[in-house]
């Protein structure tokens, strides 16, 4: 059931009773944008986050009435290091949870072993020249990141659409956390990720945030200032964005 409903800035928030709850909703939200762009234009391209988080929003899409082979698919970013093969890889996770079970017009995937990490980038940001986004899902990081932009990385301004970064202990204990990998040694140090230039740029924005785990986090985005030490609060800012909540992310950064 929702439970409170309430706008931040520009963005607007939606907190839930359950995880499942707010997936669903997040993921009527996501149909009806989906399906006004092919509507407009014929066709759409939405950017999908892979994360734990997106598994209720991805199970609520799979359900969706979209008709998916008018749909281009892309993910927002991706580990330098995993053999291709990894369980935790960010294209096999949505291989897994939603690339294979739907027919997508096409599905770009971000990372490639047998090219280096800043050709990667150039390819990818002509993909999203030739391909603008309609539509981004993301999560939001421990530390307050979208995509793997980091505090310490992100920039609200970045010239990049693409670039390569170094991910932060917080970034990489989270990846532990959520059971993607057995120890923080076992997580890559580098990844490649779309930059707040890019996510910004993209017009709707579904962001999908359940658990205690990122409370604090919520609390910051909301409450705090907008700055790159909480990247995901520059949301506040942002035309057609929408944050969909559990009651666990949402305290106590909303008053319930």
């Amino acid at each position: 059931m929702e439970r409170k409903q309430l706008s931040v800035g520009k963005l607007k928030v939606f907190v839930f009773d359950t995880r499942q709850e707010m997936g669903q909703a997040a993921a009527e939200e996501a149909e009806k944008h989906i399906k006004r762009v092919i509507d407009e234009k014929g066709e759409a391209t939405v950017v999908f986050a892979a994360a734990p988080s997106q598994n209720e929003l991805l199970v609520g899409l799979k359900k969706a009435d979209i008709d998916w082979t008018k749909v281009r698919a892309m993910h927002m970013d991706e580990y330098i290091g995993l053999p291709e093969d990894h369980d935790a890889g960010f294209g096999n996770f949505l291989r897994r949870v939603i690339f294979n079970d739907l027919p997508f017009k096409a599905i770009h995937y971000l990372y490639n072993s047998e090219i280096a990490p800043e050709e990667i980038c150039a390819q990818y940001s002509a993909l999203l020249e030739e391909f603008p986004p309609d539509l981004v899902l993301l999560g939001v990081g421990e530390n307050g990141h979208l995509a793997f932009n980091d505090p310490k990385v992100a920039d609200f301004k970045d010239p990049k659409s693409v670039k390569v970064v170094e991910l932060d202990e917080v970034c990489r204990m989270q990846q532990v956390n959520d059971g993607c990998f057995a120890t923080i040694s076992d997580v890559p140090e580098k990844a490649i990720t779309l930059t707040m230039s890019a996510i910004l740029a993209i017009n709707g924005a579904i962001t999908v945030v359940p658990g205690k785990t990122k409370a604090k986090a919520i609390d910051n985005v909301l409450n705090g200032d907008i700055s790159t030490e909480c990247p995901a609060s520059i949301l506040k800012t942002k035309e057609n964005a929408v944050l969909y909540l559990d009651v666990d992310s949402a305290t106590p950064a909303i008053l319930l």
